[in-house]
């Protein structure tokens, strides 16, 4: 019988559909025992330990006859649902190997990776650079199925042009009046994990694949200057210990890009850009979601001009 995390269950529970026709997550909650078993029949799998989880998915260790394997399951939402597509694309290459998808279901069967070795294990800087040299191994031309940047920047003009108390205006205005520009130079598309962080690289089990591939792609058609944000925000701790906050951060961006070749203007004005977002989009008045915003508004402090 599936035992699901209560750190999982607190996640999920209460979350509204993220997309029409979607489940809202209380509903997936109460479908996943038997989409575990579903897959489980499907793939003719074992589960072989505890499972793990993120924000959205549920991981669980199995086997395949003797070999190792991690089903996950992912709650219905738009940036998941291309995932398998990434992964197929990738083609093992920098990232984790795709088994087998049944992407009506979001559910994916991936190899084994070592869940308790992630970048957070190395000095930032380093990961930074690990992160960096991740973006060159994974870099594709996009897909026709893949979401846009000018697609997106419809709705990021609405959301940055709405008067916001909660979000300095010069930062909004700031942002707004940079997106055009950004768009207008931007070079051809390619396939972007726009998610890639410490958390999202994870170290295999078999030294032949490397030292780290990427996780949990968040695919979108855009330029990889868009994909550094993710490194500024993520490993807060270190935020918070650090002497000067904007050198801290303008660093690590700085790394990242120049370990994957990057304009560094570029990368510095989608940096601020996609921070003044996340803090415009951060919804509802509790106390993470507050923490969440006041530490994007002084993040996208330090990339202002």
């Amino acid at each position: 019988m599936l035992h699901l995390p209560d750190s999982f269950r607190r996640a999920v529970t209460g979350r509204a559909p993220d997309a029409p026709g979607d489940p809202d997550g209380d509903t997936w909650l109460g479908r996943l025992p038997r989409l575990v078993d579903d897959h489980l029949d499907r793939w003719d799998l074992t589960v072989d330990g505890d499972p793990w989880h993120g924000e959205n998915a549920l991981v669980l260790p199995v086997r395949r006859g003797r070999e190792q394997a991690a089903l996950k399951l992912t709650w219905p939402h738009p940036e998941a649902r291309h995932e398998h597509l990434a992964l197929r694309l990738w083609d093992w290459d920098g990232a984790v190997r795709l088994l087998a998808a049944a992407p009506a279901s979001y559910a994916l069967l991936l190899e084994r990776l070592d869940g308790d070795r992630d970048l957070t294990a190395l000095p930032f800087l380093d990961a930074c650079e690990v992160v960096g040299g991740l973006f060159t191994r994974l870099d594709r031309p996009a897909t026709p199925q893949l979401d846009t940047l000018q697609g997106r920047a419809v709705r990021w003009r609405e959301q940055l042009a709405e008067p916001t108390p909660l979000v300095p205006r010069r930062f909004t205005e700031q942002a707004l009046a940079a997106l055009p520009d950004l768009l207008a130079d931007a070079p051809a598309p390619r396939l972007v994990h726009e998610d890639l962080h410490d958390l999202n690289v994870l170290a295999p089990l078999d030294p032949a694949r490397g030292d780290w591939l990427a996780i949990d792609p968040k695919p979108v058609a855009g330029e990889w200057a868009y994909a550094v944000a993710p490194v500024v925000w993520n490993r807060p701790d270190e935020l918070a210990r650090a002497h000067n906050l904007r050198a801290h951060v303008q660093l690590r961006a700085a790394v990242v890009g120049e370990a994957a070749g990057l304009d560094p203007d570029r990368v510095r004005a989608w940096t601020f850009v996609r921070l003044v977002l996340n803090a415009v989009q951060t919804a509802g008045g509790s106390e993470r979601a507050e923490e969440f915003r006041s530490r994007m508004i002084a993040l996208a402090k330090a990339f202002a001009d």
